[in-house]
């Protein structure tokens, strides 16, 4: 009877709260690349000596790490781990270079590829069968997890060693792209090939393009094979697929912040605070020289859209593990605190853009760029030299869109999903 009454006084909330819905995380729609091979009985690496380059964000829908998983497999023998930045288990901080070790649970060599190598060596690939890539990319080109991919591509192929992509989302969805589009100069570890900074592809996707058009290295070609997630669709963002989200690096701490990222990111290479420091990185924003409301009204102007932007101070403080030595550190800094409405259809490099010429046009005297560092990371030579001279932000932006059209039209032939 008690049972009953309870049932009833559940349903009667739901019918008329159905708001409460929202309080529930989604049920797990998505299978990864690495619930795939799980479920196939690992058939594609069945009997094969295994190289596998990933970090900590490789979990399988029960929790269960890759590397723990590949080595308690019946007939797989796991025989080599290769760590991008920020390590194994993605303790280490942005730019902070690593050396090789032993995995503690597994006890398998690691190699890293974020110090003197970046690239898997021939020494480093003897006696692997297959080599498999399992990482959490988060969408933007500057995120050098997509470069630690086509070098790893690029290594399997001189070696003749075939090599598997297991598919996992794209977090801030696979319908968006915004440029610029990286010229050729500026190729570097956080703008490996000519693609848009927010692409808009998966990593199996990325893969595929990078191989296909003859990007790596003296157009070798790897054996290449996608593992495709089930159940994901182009509209899908992280919060919609039933995925635990596990920060891809110390700063990457949620879903929004992936969302932001593509346009915050280029907040690095300037005298802007982009919330490192704090416990919302890149959603956090400012300068002890920043009057706030005064910024927060010129972006208002702009009519941004489906982002909600309030005013904050903070004093950044040094996080050890996560943010060393942040920009303006013990501080007051004033600035905005951000929060995505919409993230369907929010420009995050289009709001980038827009906030440095705000804060360009506001203090030209106290703002700074540098100039090397803009380049990396927008991959243009006109988004520096532009926001600069105090051009607005919408011929920039224009100028974005139309450096991609012709990307946008390439990657037709590589999408995996619908």
């Amino acid at each position: 009877m008690r049972r009953n009454w309870f049932s009833c006084l559940v349903l009667i909330t739901l019918a008329f709260f159905p708001q409460c819905k929202l309080l529930q995380k989604p049920p797990a729609k998505v299978l990864t690349g690495l619930d795939v091979l799980i479920k196939s009985d690992f058939a594609d690496i069945k009997g094969k000596r295994v190289g596998l380059v990933t970090n900590h964000t490789a979990i399988a829908k029960d929790g269960r790490h890759i590397a723990d998983i590949l080595h308690r497999a019946e007939g797989v023998a796991l025989v080599a781990l290769y760590s991008p930045e920020h390590g194994i288990r993605g303790k280490k901080e942005g730019g902070e270079l690593l050396s090789q070790e032993t995995d503690s649970s597994t006890g398998v060599p690691i190699y890293s590829l974020y110090g003197e190598t970046k690239k898997p060596t021939h020494e480093m690939l003897k006696g692997v069968e297959v080599l498999l890539f399992d990482i959490q990319d988060v969408g933007a080109r500057f995120y050098t997890y997509i470069s630690t991919l086509s070098l790893a591509m690029e290594a399997a192929a001189e070696n003749s060693v075939p090599f598997i992509v297991l598919d996992r989302p794209n977090p801030i969805g696979g319908q968006m792209v915004e440029g610029p589009l990286l010229q050729k100069e500026f190729k570097s570890f956080v703008g490996i090939h000519e693609i848009a900074l927010r692409h808009g592809l998966t990593n199996g996707e990325l893969a595929k393009m990078f191989n296909e058009e003859g990007w790596l290295q003296d157009s070798v070609k790897a054996d290449l094979k996608v593992i495709k997630m089930q159940g994901w669709r182009r509209s899908d963002f992280f919060q919609e697929t039933g995925l635990t989200w596990i920060k891809p690096s110390p700063n990457m701490t949620d879903p929004q912040t992936a969302i932001v990222y593509p346009g915050m990111g280029l907040l690095e290479a300037s005298n802007i605070s982009e919330g490192r420091g704090t416990p919302t990185p890149f959603l956090t924003v400012g300068a002890p020289w920043i009057e706030a409301e005064k910024l927060r009204e010129q972006l208002l102007v702009q009519k941004v859209r489906d982002i909600e932007i309030d005013t904050v101070s903070y004093v950044p403080v040094d996080l050890p593990g996560t943010a060393m030595n942040p920009k303006y550190e013990g501080q007051r800094c004033y600035g905005l605190k951000l929060k995505v409405n919409d993230p369907h259809s929010f420009p995050a490099v289009e709001f980038g853009i827009r906030l440095l010429c705000a804060v360009r046009q506001l203090y030209p005297e106290k703002f700074v760029m540098n100039e090397g560092g803009m380049n990396l990371l927008s991959g243009d030579g006109e988004i520096y030299a532009s926001i600069k001279r105090g051009a607005p932000a919408d011929s920039i932006i224009a100028h974005c869109r139309q450096s991609v059209e012709k990307f946008v039209l390439l990657r037709q032939k590589y999408l995996l999903y619908n």
